[in-house]
């Protein structure tokens, strides 16, 4: 079967000298395009240490573009270094440049709708974009007469099914090309490689988290495999199908949205009966098989959005899941919840509801990044506008015209001096909120406002309302 493998391998692009394109230049993909282009070939046998890759960089965003070839990066994720020492990076709009490409890499976002099923049409854009170009690469082969089988991998989250369901029935359509034909040049096949890119995270990075890989068939799987060996340190681990892959993928993140929407249900009982959920979580956690999950708001990218690719995927199959989507009630709910209990408050402190202001501190979804994506603040924020109240929101990492463009508000990067409000709410655990000395926190209240805090930033000697 090695000997099989090695022999069909043949007839795909050289691991180490192909042309990839990665699709998608935003968090995912922009350090899988830097990594691709660096100098070291890790782990692979019997192949030539040393990197002859081009890399193509392809996004639709000119701005997005312009400031990568400046060197900045807006998502934090690389530095201006990374970016101007990735010689062998093309950045581009223009999609006639990729038919010269031989892997296509496709990390585009996969949303969900209003009515929070599967947004499908920037996969299904991409799909298209590189049917085009794989159609315009079969010409340019054919015409120098060099062909090999070009290879498409999404990273993009899916539910299991959907790149051989709805992706690959598009480039088919489109290119001319036959789904996983080997014993013809006039065929493509597929991969998926979940990503696991954690914003803000610098201890975890693409490199040092393993990678699940897969392909439409053994030999594709292998060649993946391969490709993802070259620059992921941490290893590989090769699922048997793409659905696995996919299916991996969607339930890490439905697992830690169901742990979170438990302790976000504790959470509440434990207010109702006067007790610290964060103290009852401290003597919890001793116990050597705790699990450490806080209570919070959840949202972004990944664990506000995967299950329902998971329970849109059941339902259609005929399964209504129950678990998964009350943990989902529990979590969307926890906005309304918080400010019903800051209302609440308010109102046993004799604090007139409308006209008064309040101080929110953090707008981006998780701490100490500037990923505003399907952030949850902005219920709260929307919320406390519901009921009259003024809110200056206070976040020292988002870009400013990004968060007014996306949700229409004004964000400050530093606290007033001069304002004192009805309430303080710490929505995000900034390391910049965590460093404020207990004094200072002081000096923001009137005499009868109220501390609430949602992530344990707050002093314990201000007395917060916690959730």
């Amino acid at each position: 079967m090695k000997f099989q493998i090695e022999k069909e391998l043949k007839n795909f692009p050289e691991v180490n000298s192909c042309c990839i394109a990665v699709i998608g230049l935003g968090y995912v993909g922009l350090p899988l395009a830097i990594e691709f282009s660096k100098p070291l070939c890790l782990n692979i046998s019997k192949i030539e240490k040393g990197n002859k890759r081009r890399v193509i960089g392809f996004d639709i965003n000119e701005q997005r573009l312009n400031e990568l070839k400046q060197g900045l990066d807006r998502t934090n994720e690389t530095n201006p270094d990374d970016i101007k020492s990735a010689t062998n990076i093309e950045f581009t709009s223009n999609p006639k440049i990729l038919a010269e490409a031989d892997v296509f890499i496709i990390t585009v976002p996969t949303p969900i709708d209003k009515a929070k099923k599967p947004n499908l049409s920037p996969l299904k854009d991409a799909s298209l974009t590189v049917a085009n170009a794989l159609r315009n690469r079969l010409k340019i082969q054919t015409k120098v007469g060099s062909k090999t089988i070009p290879i498409v991998i999404y990273e993009s989250t899916v539910y299991p099914g959907a790149t051989e369901e709805i992706c690959v029935p598009i480039i088919e359509k489109e290119s001319g090309l036959v789904f996983n034909k080997l014993d013809s040049y006039n065929s493509f096949v597929c991969g998926y490689s979940p990503e696991r890119i954690n914003p803000g995270d610098k201890a975890h990075r693409l490199t040092s988290i393993k990678k699940i890989t897969s392909g439409s068939n053994i030999y594709a799987a292998s060649w993946v495999d391969n490709l993802y060996k070259s620059i992921i340190k941490a290893g590989t681990h090769l699922a048997p199908s793409l659905k696995v892959a996919e299916a991996a993928k969607v339930i890490e993140n439905t697992q830690r949205d169901l742990n979170i929407a438990l302790i976000n249900e504790l959470s509440i009982i434990f207010n109702k009966l006067g007790i610290d959920t964060l103290d009852v979580l401290e003597a919890a956690s001793t116990k050597w098989n705790f699990l450490h999950f806080k209570p919070g708001l959840v949202g972004g990218h990944c664990i506000g959005v995967d299950p329902y690719y998971l329970t849109y995927k059941a339902q259609e199959v005929g399964y209504h899941p129950e678990v998964v989507l009350a943990g989902r009630r529990i979590n969307d709910g926890m906005s309304k919840w918080v400010v019903e209990q800051l209302v609440l408050a308010m109102c046993r402190n004799g604090i007139s509801i409308e006209g008064s202001k309040v101080l929110l501190l953090g707008l981006t979804f998780k701490e100490n990044c500037p990923d505003m994506r399907n952030t949850r603040v902005i219920d709260i924020y929307n919320l406390l506008t519901n009921y009259g109240i003024k809110t200056t929101v206070i976040d020292p990492w988002v870009n400013k015209e990004d968060a007014k463009a996306e949700y229409g508000i004004n964000v400050l990067s530093k606290i007033p001096e001069e304002n004192h409000f009805s309430a303080v709410i710490t929505a995000v655990a900034h390391k910049e909120f965590l460093s404020i000395p207990l004094d200072k926190w002081k000096t923001f209240l009137n005499s009868n406002g109220i501390f609430m805090d949602l992530k344990g930033v707050m002093p314990r000697e201000l007395n917060p309302i916690r959730i």
